[in-house]
């Protein structure tokens, strides 16, 4: 009985439960219909009201962003800061990185960067110290004495003395050691007197000599028990250079299975004790590739910072904000070296011709940056720099002229005839864009004149191989001249001798009053004496027109955003752009500043 009564009273339960339910869902439904779904129907009728309204409030955040930004400007700004690495890259190989022997735009960039000289160049190009504190020259023109800034170190920690700067030399001087500084060295007795102090004794007086002083030093503490004839051969010159510079090797990686795709990678570490306080950068990283193309690939990638080596800014950058473009000029010269030992450009009234027939205004317009012409073998601001003795302007019928007087009359098709030999010769260059446009616009203009100009443009390597063995008939390069007038190994018959380590004089230019004047010139410590000894040397270039002077070179430098501490400037060459390196820094940060 109470059983049956219990299920009774569970079963009214449970249907009062379900109507519940089915009435809180009657209402739930009634009250969405009226409070959602009528109200949803009248959301267009609003959504002017709705917009406007968010209008007004991203305007209101815009303004305020942009307030927030003002005024960070105007209580910070961002100023350089130290650290962080710095990745540069350079067309060519590495291969040699004592400074006795580097010779190559590689090997000479990551010298200078481990190993330091006796003197430098300054931001504004002047020769300043660099290990040496100060030097002097007696009144004979002779004597030369150089006082070493103290407490310099070596990367191993070891000091560097005089007795470091007398073994350099005497490397360089010893004919087993093959230095191709050897040229240049021979007669100076160098004497350490104390440990601070060296002396240069020279054979004669030479106004340049101060000059020669910016070569790197080499630690005699590590070679100096090697074998001269070893020294090109030890791994000091490669995995385990010590130098006194800004810089310490870190490592070196070789990658790539090939020639053509082979890749170095030099990582250098900023040396702590080094005299010119700490570097800025913490590492500095010199990458090589074999192609133009390469390297571009690589800066696309954010792989390198800076590239070397290139003479015009890719298309592809000129509009990237980011991309910042160095142009240096440098006090050197461009011009054609006619090879005068052998035919056709043995004959004289043929160079004189070539001159005349040159348009050098034309040459310099297809350049990308404004520059000077090259008119004689001294720069207008040079001491001895005489316009009564610059070359001869373009005039074609002159050159036409010429060419009829001295045999080479106009054959089958254009192309001038000597007793049946054609006038035509090989122009080698580097090929870069630069000298491409340049060796092309002279194949153009000389063609004019009935020549037959055969353009040979070569890559790094092979380029160097034509300039050590002077395999050409005429050579498009450019020549560092810096800021004394002595351009004696350039245009002395001794350095066209083929016995020469260094054969600089790339005409194979021999005159006897030429050799004299540049002697005298460089011999002489008076300015005005010097002006006058070099007179007839620029006379003898004029008539003899061993070369054909063209333009004043800029060094090209293109970095992915600034580098702070280093300027456009005059150069010597493209290395001194390392003169100022230890001040470079990449990184900025925003500082606070006191507004009154």
């Amino acid at each position: 009985m109470n059983s049956r009564a219990f299920k009774l009273r569970f079963r009214r339960r449970l249907r009062m439960r379900k109507l519940q339910v089915e009435e809180l869902g009657q209402q739930a439904e009634q009250q969405l219909e009226r409070n959602f779904f009528r109200r949803l129907e009248r959301l267009a009728n609003v959504r002017r009201f709705a917009g406007t309204w968010l209008l007004l409030m991203l305007l209101l955040a815009g303004c305020l962003a942009g307030q927030m930004s003002a005024l960070r400007h105007y209580y910070q700004h961002a100023t350089p800061v130290a650290g962080g690495t710095y990745t540069e890259g350079i067309l060519g190989s590495f291969t040699d990185a004592n400074p006795l022997y580097a010779t190559s735009q590689v090997d000479i960039s990551v010298s200078r960067l481990l190993f330091s000289s006796l003197l430098t160049y300054d931001a504004k190009n002047n020769l300043v110290g660099d290990l040496a504190k100060d030097w002097s020259v007696d009144d004979s023109g002779r004597l030369y004495t150089v006082h070493l800034k103290p407490n310099v170190k070596w990367h191993d920690g070891k000091p560097f003395t005089s007795a470091d700067v007398a073994f350099t030399y005497a490397v360089i001087q010893n004919q087993d050691a093959r230095s191709p500084l050897n040229p240049s060295w021979q007669g100076v007795a160098v004497t350490a007197i104390d440990p601070l102090t060296v002396t240069f004794k020279l054979p004669n007086t030479l106004s340049s000599f101060p000059y020669s002083l910016t070569n790197g030093i080499v630690p005699k503490h590590i070679l100096g028990g090697r074998p001269m004839n070893a020294l090109r051969s030890l791994p000091f010159n490669t995995a385990e250079p010590v130098g006194t510079g800004p810089f310490s090797l870190s490592t070196l990686e070789v990658s790539g299975d090939t020639v053509d795709n082979r890749q170095e990678r030099v990582a250098l570490d900023a040396f702590r004790d080094y005299y010119g306080g700490r570097p800025k950068l913490d590492r500095f990283v010199i990458d090589t590739f074999r192609s133009k193309d390469a390297m571009l690939k690589s800066f696309k990638a954010q792989k390198i910072n800076a590239m070397v080596g290139l003479t015009q800014v890719p298309d592809e950058f000129k509009k990237d904000a980011n991309i910042w473009k160095y142009s240096m000029p440098l006090a050197a010269e461009v011009m054609v070296f006619f090879k005068t030992s052998v035919a056709p450009m043995s004959d004289a009234t043929l160079r004189q011709a070539l001159v005349r027939a040159t348009n050098v205004p034309a040459v310099i317009a297809g350049l990308n940056y404004p520059t000077l012409p090259v008119r004689e073998p001294l720069l207008p601001k040079q001491l001895g720099y005489n316009p009564a003795y610059a070359q001869a302007g373009f005039d074609l019928d002159a050159a036409e002229k010429m060419l009829d007087q001295d045999g080479w009359l106009v054959g089958k098709g254009g192309i001038r005839y000597k007793n049946g030999t054609p006038l035509t010769f090989s122009l080698h260059a580097p090929d870069n864009s630069e000298y491409t446009s340049v060796a092309t616009t002279l194949q153009k203009q000389w063609r004019q004149a009935g020549v037959d100009l055969k353009v040979v443009l070569e890559s790094d390597t092979d380029f160097q191989n034509t300039l050590s063995n002077h395999s050409y008939d005429a050579l498009l390069y450019g020549i560092s001249v810096g800021q004394d007038p002595d351009v004696f190994v350039y245009w002395d018959s001794k350095y066209a001798d083929v016995r020469v380590q260094n054969r600089l004089n790339f005409s194979e230019y021999r005159s006897g009053t030429a050799d004299a004047a540049l002697q005298a010139g460089r011999t002489r410590t008076d300015p005005a004496l010097r002006v006058v000894k070099y007179q007839p040397f620029l006379q003898a270039w004029q008539t003899d027109a061993p070369a054909v002077g063209l333009y004043q070179p800029h060094f090209l430098y293109i970095t992915r955003g600034k580098v702070f501490g280093l300027d456009e400037r005059t150069m010597n060459n493209a290395i001194d752009r390392y003169s100022t390196v230890a001040q470079w820094m990449i990184r900025e940060k925003d500082i606070s500043q006191t507004r009154k």
